[in-house]
């Protein structure tokens, strides 16, 4: 049997010919900050709670897990607060699941998703991947995004679906919810509004949840794997009008939530005080960096996220490099001039901060007395 060497030797879709696959490096690295992932471990409280409710669950595993996942529900729903029900909640293995089976339902081939660059990259994937129109818009300067020019792309181009990211990744930039609906009243389509960092924005910032009654095309995505610390565990939802969700129901796969996913979720929801607490040192650190790039002479965007976007690198790549020969990882994001960092534990940000005023602007040693002189 001839063996296939590589992709081009397959009868491969004409819309996924050419692409890449998405990933960030994975290394192992002393400190991790190029994924945006909560770097506090879970409470051991938290933990052993999770365990227990895993040992319970592992004794049912023979059987197919409940296809609603309707205790999971109940408990997104009861945070969430708002007046949602378990009928105005979907769950997948993480957000990305999520959003593709969004797509799935209300997009595909003939059908056009708007999203406004720069953002989140995987959108544009699960666009092909669905057979989707990826449409780019175009966004202010510092990356904001008005009500006046998100309407207007969508007028301009009269998509099927918007995805908006809020805050958005990878530039942190916030999002009002008077933008978001300025983008719902002028289109007749989909409306996704992709919460995955809502849980870092200021205290008492509305979410774009306070928006939904009467509004059955807006959804709102939500992720369990940042502010939970529960990127491991793959568990993202949405909340919507209870029409959305019986759609969902028709692209998902049987039984598509483990037992044992449902069962460690829902043990981290009844803990979530404990769970979000460390959600104000990640604050914190978020605000020290922004602080601090600016001090060594960068130029750190606005950030409600946990990580933050920094300009005026002279050398994106090569910065990257010198910080990774230091045993720190972060993002280039392919924004030129500009790298991106997670707001890390207190003792890992103080390391990113001391090894780039050490490499300066240059991205190598020596660098730092004119930086500081800018």
């Amino acid at each position: 049997m001839e063996r296939v060497t590589s992709l081009e030797d397959l009868p491969l879709r004409t819309n996924l010919q050419g692409l890449t696959p998405y990933g960030a490096p994975q290394l192992h690295v002393p400190v991790a900050l190029n994924v945006n992932e909560n770097t506090h471990p879970i409470p051991d409280s938290v933990a052993r709670d999770i365990l227990a409710s895993l040992a319970e669950a592992i004794h049912s595993v023979n059987r197919y897990p409940d296809r609603e996942f309707t205790a999971l529900r109940e408990a997104l729903a009861q945070y969430l607060g708002e007046g949602l029900t378990a009928d105005n909640i979907w769950a997948a293995n993480g957000s990305n699941e999520v959003l593709q089976q969004v797509l799935q339902a209300f997009g595909g081939p003939g059908r056009s998703l708007l999203g406004f660059a720069p953002t989140y990259s995987m959108y544009s994937i699960l666009a092909s991947g669905t057979g989707t129109t990826w449409i780019s818009g175009t966004r202010d300067a510092d990356f904001e995004l008005s009500p006046v020019t998100a309407a207007s792309e969508v007028t301009r181009t009269n998509p099927d679906i918007v995805f908006l990211c809020s805050p958005n990744n990878p530039t942190g930039t916030p999002l009002s919810l008077e933008t978001i609906a300025a983008v719902y009243d002028a289109t007749a389509g989909i409306v996704v509004v992709d919460e995955a960092y809502a849980e870092f924005a200021p205290t008492g910032t509305p979410s774009a949840i306070t928006l939904l009654p009467g509004r059955e095309r807006l959804l709102v995505s939500r992720t369990m794997s940042k502010a939970f610390a529960f990127a491991g565990a793959r568990v993202g939802y949405l909340a919507a009008d209870p029409a959305v969700t019986d759609a969902l129901r028709l692209v998902r796969l049987p039984y598509h939530l483990s037992a044992l996913t449902q069962a460690a979720a829902n043990a981290a929801l009844a803990h979530s005080a404990e769970m979000l607490a460390m959600v104000d040192d990640i604050r914190g650190q978020r605000d020290r960096l922004v602080v601090e790039l600016a001090r060594l002479g960068y130029s750190p965007h606005r950030s409600w996220s946990n990580f933050v976007l920094f300009g005026g690198v002279t050398d994106p790549r090569e910065t990257f490099e010198a910080l990774l020969a230091e045993g720190i990882l972060i993002r280039d994001v392919g924004i030129p001039g500009h790298l991106r960092v997670t707001a890390g534990t207190e003792n890992e940000t103080s390391q990113f901060l001391e090894a780039l005023s050490r490499l300066g602007r240059a991205g190598t040693p020596g660098q730092t007395d004119s930086v500081r002189a800018e």
